[in-house]
Formats: C-alpha cells, sequence, structure tokens
C-alpha cells in the first residue's frame, strides 16, 4: 500500500522504582496487536536521559517523517490512562538515569514555554471511553517536568505539534499488559481519525484560499 500512514510510538527505559517500565511493556503489547493494515507502526524504547533524547528525537522525525508521534510513559500517580493536551519547555531539574540535567532547565533555548498538540485530547478522551473498551481514559495539561514532558515538548516542537502523550500507570494498578496495549490501539486510531479531519479541513481551506484570490 503506497500511501500507507507511519506512525511512532515510544515507550520508557527503566528508572527509580520502576525497574519495568509499564510504558515500554504497553508498547511492545500495541506492536503485537498492530494498527491494521493501513498504517505502518515503528516502536523504540528511549533512555531516560535528556541527552538521549536530544539526540534519539530529531533523527525519528527525519528518518520516518511520520504522521503521528506517541509518546508513553508511565506515571505512580495515574489510576487512568491519561491523554497529555502540551508540553513544557521549562523547570527541568530532576536528574536523569545518568544524574544529569539540563544546565538552562528547560528543553529549546528558543521555543514558547508551551505547546500545544495539534490533537484535541478531550475528544479523543471521550471516543474511547464511550467505546467500551473497559479501561478508563482521562485528560491532563500537566506532563510532570521529567523525562515524560521533555521528550513530548521536544517532539510538538520537532512535529508542527503533531504528537502526542500518554501516560500509563504501573502494571497491575489496574491494568494488565494486555489492557494497556488495547488502550493504546484504540487511543492512536481515535488520533489519526482526528488528524484525517484535520488534514481535510486544512486541504479544504488552501483550496477555498486558492479559489478566493483568483475572484479578486
Amino acid at each position: 500500500m503506497a500511501n500507507k500512514k507511519k506512525v511512532i510510538v515510544t515507550g520508557f527505559e527503566p528508572f527509580g522504582e520502576y525497574t519495568v517500565n509499564s510504558s515500554w511493556v504497553a508498547v511492545q503489547e500495541l506492536q503485537r496487536l498492530g494498527l491494521g493494515e493501513a498504517v505502518d507502526l515503528y516502536v523504540c524504547e528511549v533512555p531516560v536521559e535528556y541527552q538521549a533524547v536530544q539526540s534519539l528525537l530529531p533523527s525519528l522525525w527525519e528518518q520516518h517523517q511520520p504522521q503521528l508521534v506517541v509518546h508513553v510513559g508511565v506515571s505512580g500517580l495515574a489510576t487512568t490512562v491519561t491523554l497529555e493536551q502540551c508540553g513544557h519547555n521549562k523547570g527541568y531539574k530532576r536528574l536523569d538515569n545518568h544524574g544529569f540535567c539540563p544546565a538552562s532547565q528547560c528543553c529549546t533555548e528558543s521555543g514558547p514555554d508551551r505547546i500545544n498538540s495539534v490533537l484535541d485530547m478531550d475528544t479523543v478522551c471521550k471516543k474511547v471511553n464511550d467505546s467500551d473498551l473497559g479501561v478508563a481514559v482521562s485528560v491532563s495539561k500537566d506532563a510532570g517536568r521529567y523525562l515524560c514532558d521533555y521528550s513530548y515538548y521536544y517532539s510538538l516542537y520537532l512535529g508542527q505539534r503533531r504528537a502526542a502523550f500518554v501516560h500509563v500507570p504501573p502494571l497491575g494498578k489496574p491494568y494488565s499488559s494486555q489492557d494497556l496495549g488495547r488502550a493504546l490501539q484504540a487511543i492512536v486510531w481515535e488520533m489519526l481519525k482526528l488528524l484525517e479531519v484535520k488534514n481535510t479541513e486544512e486541504e479544504e481551506d488552501t483550496h477555498n484560499e486558492h479559489c478566493n484570490h483568483k475572484h479578486q
């Protein structure tokens, strides 16, 4: 299929108390399930290191030219699967797996304080919750100022906001890896549908502008 959609989904390696990181387990489960024939899914495990993120993300965006990048991370506070609406540029004081944090405590010197995803997470959340998946989904506007938030902001910055972030609870609190994999599958499908609508609207706007110029 020539016009397959390319989607990248990442999880994180273990860190701190998380000797098994449920985000990467969930992403591997999603890889097993797949996203259907029309979607080319690429998954990767991201180190919990600021400098590794700074070198890895630009290469993912450039090499794969994805329609969408979805980062997945674990949150000990989460009891639902949580969709993050925005990423933040500043406030990175917490040390990574190498005992490092950015001297500037920010992600990109020239970037705005906050970047919103092009996707409306409330819409995605409602669609998934209405689908009787058996996994509760909620929305947040604070991804936590650690590697999760940092990666999300950087992807939003690199990819013209065509990125998303999903926080998952630790395994068994309350969901199994299979539950989390199914939830990710449903979430990414809804995100792709929304993007499709957005792309159609943008094409129509461009077409209308073009027509208007002709008539002036």
